[in-house]
């Protein structure tokens, strides 16, 4: 699968490393039975603080990205989710990290959303109303609705 790099917030008189890590990133894109998605907020004091994405995380060391699902969602929202359906890949050059989003369909879950890191919550259809939304997940929104056209 190939994957294209979405540049954002560049300062063209401050190149960016070309050797950076890149930071892996596991991805929830929780549907319900009605098809609406959950988007959380960024919590205080994170970089891009306020801006709506879909929950996940970082993978440790050693981890799946489901495993790293399971477990970031389970910290982050208070949810133990079913199966995960990995979806798309996506790379996303912030100007703080290099990061390689996997996102993952969950449509099956257990627990009440639990929002343990101050964020907020919404349930959205497309178009979403919240904003702003963080551009990593701006091509979700896309292929989300291009799925709908289909």
């Amino acid at each position: 699968m190939s994957t294209s790099t979405l540049v954002v917030d560049a300062d063209h008189d401050q190149p960016r490393s070309a050797d950076r890590k890149v930071v892996d990133v596991a991805v929830g894109v929780l549907i319900d039975r009605m098809g609406a998605y959950l988007l959380t907020s960024r919590p205080p004091g994170k970089v891009y603080a306020g801006y709506w994405e879909f929950p996940g995380g970082k993978l440790e060391d050693g981890e799946t990205v489901e495993l790293a699902l399971r477990r970031e969602l389970q910290e982050e929202i208070g949810v133990t989710i079913g199966a995960v359906q990995l979806w798309r890949q996506s790379l996303v050059d912030y100007p703080h990290a290099l990061v390689r989003l996997h996102f993952c369909k969950v449509r099956e879950w257990t627990g009440e959303l639990q929002m343990r890191e101050g964020q907020q919550f919404v349930w959205e259809r497309l178009p979403v109303r919240c904003a702003p939304v963080l551009a990593g997940t701006v091509p979700v929104l896309e292929w989300l609705a291009a799925e709908q056209d289909a």
